[in-house]
């Protein structure tokens, strides 16, 4: 059973870091590129970040330069690090597991029940 559990949301200044964390299974870590999503209220859901098993990234162009996915194989773990945060970037942050093809990521049906991110003064 493939379960994806975010955590690190949390109310944040312009300007302001944080750090999300997705803590998940083995046998989806171990196999399948990784991606963080959000959705901001009355909006679709927006790839943010991904991840291929290689070490490849892609990013939105809304955050990059200021977001960071990365990895622990040891932990399990997702992380993003976002920095400089903007109150465009309020948003549920949802973690996904899927796959690599031809440099672009592919969802699949793996989602974590995501975590809130709020950025205001």
């Amino acid at each position: 059973q493939v379960q994806l559990v975010e955590s690190g949301g949390g109310l944040v200044q312009p300007g302001g870091s944080l750090r999300l964390s997705c803590a998940a299974s083995g046998s989806v870590f171990s196999s399948n590129a990784m991606a963080w999503y959000r959705q901001a209220p009355g909006q679709r859901r927006e790839l943010v970040a991904a991840l291929s098993s290689g070490g490849d990234t892609n990013y939105a162009d809304s955050v990059k330069d200021r977001f960071t996915v990365s990895r622990d194989t040891v932990k399990n773990t997702l992380y993003l690090q976002m920095n400089s945060l903007k109150p465009d970037d309020t948003a549920v942050y949802y973690c996904n597991a899927g796959i690599w093809v031809g440099g672009d990521y592919y969802d699949m049906d793996y989602w974590g029940k995501g975590t809130l991110v709020t950025v205001s003064s």
